[in-house]
């Protein structure tokens, strides 16, 4: 039986099938196939060629992009711009030093606490001459830092070998600098304190009676000047007469005790020893019992013209001794037949005016009483309350000045004394100082402000409060260049190092670092601190800068 045959034949259709059918795919042989896989990597490749180039051409060009004028063919010339400083970079003094040439450095000066000293070295002076620094400008920087402990500049900071530098001076008046030349004016250091006019202690007389009484008359008035020796008020003092009774009594007892004593001696030694004795012993007896009645005429402030009333008879004492004490002018308007023995005069005891009046005629006054009270205006005295931690600083005889409250006129005078002690409660040191007042034009118990002058100077270098700027570390100020105004010189700012001294409300002492004719910046100052600190941020604070 033979085998089947198997065959098989395809049959195209007449029509297109209806709905959709996949095109049957057909085997790739060959270059076919090869072009094929290329195409479908070409995109790949394209994007890495293009990333590398990217790459390349910022790695070369410091990822900046190209100027428009470059893209087209265009090159133009490079870019004179130095960004760190602001500056044509053709014309940048810090980054071609050639253009502006440093001069010598001169270091450090240990004298004066600053570097590149103009005091030690007058040529480094930004001036068109180089100036002359004499032997009173040296005395004087010597004289200020010896004074007391001044502020002090960082001997490894190198901020003052930058300069700063506009494009033109135009900029620099746009930004608003300003300069002003380096002057000399008086300064004055002191301690200023509250204060107190009062009258001189030592020249105030409290007058009372020295014995109980009525007041009998009353000769000066308040305000009135005396002399020393005026009677003021006349006191009717019953003790006062029984003074001068006892007076007239011892010495007449001292009288017949004398004459009896002188009656023996003329005996010839008839009279016994003992009662002789007896005799002389009473005479001494009389003789102290009159020196008492003496002293207590002398405490009631009644001196008597004799020393000794010994010396004259017992009349001549009786009647001088009503008015004693009583200036013979005042006594002369007194009648003797109505005027009591018991008058005890008030006298001032110096020259003054009575600024105190506390009597009136028929009072009845004792000693604890001040019935007048006279001062000598001529001296005055004040007292000011100093901080403590100011207080070791005064010294005696330190010019003292002081403006009242009330006044305009200020006054001058020396300190006189210090207290060895503070106040328990406000912690102030009293001082005080005499004032020499002949006019009596001031007035007692008025406050006021007060200063201890404890350094003054008639020259110092100066400049205003603006100019000096504190960088961190030191003390510092811009001196414009001496060319600035050069046509074509670099617009070249120093930083200049300074010793700073004493200040007030406008200006500051300058005890090294410039000197007088020098042009510091003092509007916009600020703006160039700014700036100098900007460009000490890479490297951190100048100070920490290497040496």
């Amino acid at each position: 039986m033979s085998e089947p045959v198997t065959s098989m034949s395809v049959i195209e259709p007449t029509a297109p099938a209806r709905g959709p059918h996949p095109r049957p795919s057909r085997p790739r042989s060959g270059f076919g196939a090869v072009a094929g896989h290329v195409g479908e990597a070409l995109p790949t490749v394209v994007v890495l060629a293009l990333a590398g180039a990217v790459g390349w051409y910022g790695h070369h060009s410091g990822w900046r992009m190209p100027k428009f004028s470059d893209l087209n063919g265009h090159v133009t010339e490079k870019d004179d711009w130095c960004g760190e400083h602001g500056v044509p970079e053709s014309g940048c003094v810090e980054c071609d030093p050639t253009l502006m040439p440093r001069a010598k450095a001169r270091g450090w000066c240990e004298r004066h606490g600053v570097p590149e000293c103009t005091l030690c070295n007058p040529e480094l002076a930004q001036l068109p001459k180089k100036p002359a620094v004499t032997a009173a400008d040296l005395d004087r920087a010597r004289r200020s830092l010896d004074f007391t402990p001044r502020a002090e500049n960082n001997p490894i900071c190198r901020s003052h070998q930058r300069r700063l530098q506009f494009a033109t001076a135009r900029d620099a008046d746009k930004a608003g600098i300003a300069v002003e030349p380096v002057w000399t004016a008086p300064v004055l250091e002191f301690v200023a304190a509250p204060g107190e006019v009062g009258y001189d202690q030592t020249r105030v007389a409290h007058l009372s009676s020295r014995s109980p009484g009525t007041v009998w008359r009353v000769f000066r008035h308040l305000g009135e000047g005396v002399k020393a020796g005026d009677v003021l008020a006349l006191v009717d003092a019953a003790e006062v007469g029984k003074a001068k009774a006892e007076l007239l009594q011892a010495f007449a007892l001292l009288q017949l005790k004398t004459q009896t004593a002188a009656s023996i001696q003329q005996s010839g030694g008839a009279v016994p020893p003992a009662r002789v004795r007896e005799v002389e012993a009473a005479v001494q007896e009389a003789q102290i019992r009159l020196d008492a009645a003496r002293q207590a005429i002398v405490n009631l402030g009644l001196p008597l013209d004799e020393p000794d009333p010994r010396g004259t008879t017992a009349d001549q004492l009786k009647t001088r001794l009503p008015f004693a004490g009583i200036p013979a002018a005042v006594a002369r308007t007194l009648d003797p037949r109505t005027t009591t023995s018991n008058l005890l005069p008030l006298v001032a005891p110096m020259d003054g005016v009575v600024v105190s009046r506390e009597v009136v005629a028929g009072e009845v006054v004792d000693a604890s009483r001040i019935l007048f009270e006279v001062v000598d205006t001529r001296s005055l005295w004040l007292t000011f309350d100093v901080k403590g931690e100011d207080a070791p600083r005064l010294k005696v005889g330190h010019p003292v000045r002081f403006r009242p409250d009330a006044g305009h006129e200020e006054l001058a005078g020396r300190l006189a004394w210090i207290s060895t002690q503070a106040d328990p409660k406000t912690r102030t040191v009293k001082v005080r100082a005499d004032i020499a007042d002949p006019e009596g034009r001031h007035r007692a118990n008025t406050f006021g402000s007060g200063r201890v002058i404890l350094r003054e100077e008639e020259k110092v270098v100066s400049v205003p409060n603006e100019a000096v700027q504190w960088e961190g570390c030191c003390h510092v100020v811009f001196v414009r260049d001496k060319d600035y105004l050069t046509d074509g010189s670099p617009k070249v700012f120093h930083v200049r190092k300074v010793r700073v001294g004493a200040k007030d409300g406008k200006s500051t002492e300058i005890i090294a670092g410039v000197l007088p004719g020098e042009l510091v910046v003092t509007k916009g100052s600020g703006l160039l601190l700014t700036e100098l600190l900007r460009g000490s941020l890479g490297e951190g604070c100048a100070c920490h800068s290497k040496k």
